[in-house]
Parts: C-alpha cells; structure tokens; sequence
C-alpha cells in the first residue's frame, strides 16, 4: 500500500508538468513532430513489408501505380514527372536505385545525395505513398514481385524497352509514359554545380 501512495504523488507531478508544458504548445509541437517523422519513415520500406502494404491496398480496391529511376538531386522534372505518376492510381510506389546500383548506372561520383537521404526526401511527398529500394540495375525483379496495376516511366522511353512493360501488361496491368520538364536534370545541376 505504500509503493502506491508514494508513486501517486510523483505520477501526479509529471501530469501537471506535462499540462504546462502541453498548455505553451511544446508537447503538442513534439507529439507532432514525432508523428510527422513515423509517417514519413513508415513509407520507407522493403519488398516483404510493401508486399503486406500492397495486399491492403488492393483489397480496398486502389489502384497501384509504380515507378522507379535515382532521384539524387531534386527539381522541377522529378516533381512533375512523380505528381503526373501519382494522378493515375491511388498509390504511387517508387523504386528507389541504391547507392551501389547508381554507381554502377552513372559512375563513382553518383549519387549526390545517399540513399537514406533520397528516400526521406521522397517520403515528404504528401502523393508518394511508398519507397522501396532496390540493388539490381533494373526493378524487374521488384515488379515482378509487386505487380503494380500501372508501370510508369518517362516518354524517352518507348513501351515496348521499359524494363517490366511485358509483365505488367500480362499481369492485366497497364504501361504509361510521361512527358518530361525539359531543361531539368541531376547531371545538368550537377555540372552547373561545378561551373561546366
């Protein structure tokens, strides 16, 4: 009986300092903040857990769109490009090149930005609903894994030589192709970087 009486008055305590803290916004600021950043990592994934993520997603009957590519620096042409992705489904997937895969892709200089950090910027997108990274060179292993119901890639592309259109379209899926932004690339940012 003891124990108890003396924990209430410290219980008791931390509730009224939590009040106060909670009464000039600070814990309301933090409980925030801490769910902002769950909701952001939770959208970072790997195959197996995006798989269970798929099964719900197409038991409620959305539409899965998926696209991939390095997404190192940012611009203008990726938002396009991912917003236009998004508007043909409900649930935008992106295949997220790792570091070794984009070394091996565009040489010992790339990515910029790592993984990790690629990914989160990713994530922040209030359209992009899952990132999953992958090793190989090409996503056809991970699209055959995922079978989205959308295959999207940009229009320098013809349907026929995206990595994964034949399997999707057998799977009753579809390939589509976007338009890019022109004058927006990684390398062009990059080189402006360096004063080329």
């Amino acid at each position: 009986m003891t124990k108890y009486w003396l924990i209430w008055p410290v219980n008791d305590i931390v509730t009224t300092y939590l009040r106060q803290i909670d009464s000039r916004g600070f814990l309301n600021t933090f409980m925030m903040r801490t769910q902002l950043e769950k909701t952001l990592l939770d959208k970072i994934t790997d195959a197996t857990s995006l798989k269970r993520k798929l099964a719900a997603w197409r038991f409620q009957d959305k539409k899965i769109v998926f696209t991939n590519g390095v997404f190192d620096l940012l611009h203008t042409g990726h938002i396009t490009y991912l917003t236009k992705a998004a508007e043909l489904g409900e649930k935008l997937v992106i295949g997220l090149n790792t570091d070794a895969s984009v070394k091996r892709l565009k040489g010992p200089d790339r990515p910029v930005n790592d993984e990790n950090s690629r990914a989160l910027l990713l994530a922040s997108f209030f359209f992009v609903d899952a990132i999953v990274l992958f090793d190989d060179d090409t996503p056809l292993g991970l699209i055959n894994d995922l079978k989205p119901n959308i295959l999207v890639k940009g229009a320098d592309y013809a349907i026929e030589n995206i990595v994964g259109a034949k399997e999707v379209i057998a799977n009753g899926g579809e390939v589509k192709t976007i338009d890019f932004v022109e004058g927006f690339s990684s390398t062009s940012i990059i080189q402006k970087i360096k004063g080329h």
